[in-house]
């Protein structure tokens, strides 16, 4: 893959995603399925989702690779993207793969993915992860990305005030 460009922040992340998925030629209704960890990638995903919103695409949610446990990701006013109910079926027509996919400690495989990639013919393929993931854990030989977004934190900054403690007598 060819590094084409760099942004920096969150817009930098949902900018080119959307134009992707715009320039993807994606018909009304068809899906983008994220794939990735519960709780550590589903806001990662719902961001992503929420640059969508304005798309008649169908948009679902995959946590790891168990197409079984799916669920379509729709817009609540005042909130954002929101898990809702098992779709009538999983066809993506572009796969996100979630970086969190990738972390130490989650029992899944880059040959894993790369099945589900494989049963899912014609679709197109994003990566999105954080701080070089897919490339520490050796995924990017096996793997290939029609899209990669790599962002980086860095630094993260934290303040704390000092704690009080009241001890009564």
């Amino acid at each position: 893959m060819t590094l084409t460009e760099k942004f920096r922040g969150v817009p930098g992340i949902l900018r080119p995603f959307r134009e992707f998925i715009e320039a993807a030629g994606l018909k009304s209704s068809d899906q983008v399925v994220y794939y990735g960890v519960p709780g550590t990638c589903t806001p990662f995903i719902e961001l992503l989702a929420f640059s969508l919103r304005s798309l008649a695409l169908e948009q679902v949610f995959v946590p790891l690779l168990v197409e079984g446990k799916a669920r379509t990701l729709w817009q609540v006013s005042d909130v954002g993207m929101q898990a809702g109910d098992a779709p009538a079926t999983v066809d993506p027509k572009v796969i996100v793969v979630m970086g969190g996919l990738s972390m130490p400690g989650v029992p899944v495989e880059a040959g894993q993915v790369r099945a589900i990639i494989d049963s899912h013919p014609g679709a197109k393929v994003v990566g999105v992860c954080f701080m070089h993931m897919f490339e520490k854990a050796g995924w990017l030989p096996l793997i290939s990305f029609d899209c990669l977004i790599d962002a980086t934190i860095d630094p993260v900054e934290v303040t704390n005030r000092p704690l009080i403690m009241i001890v009564e007598k």
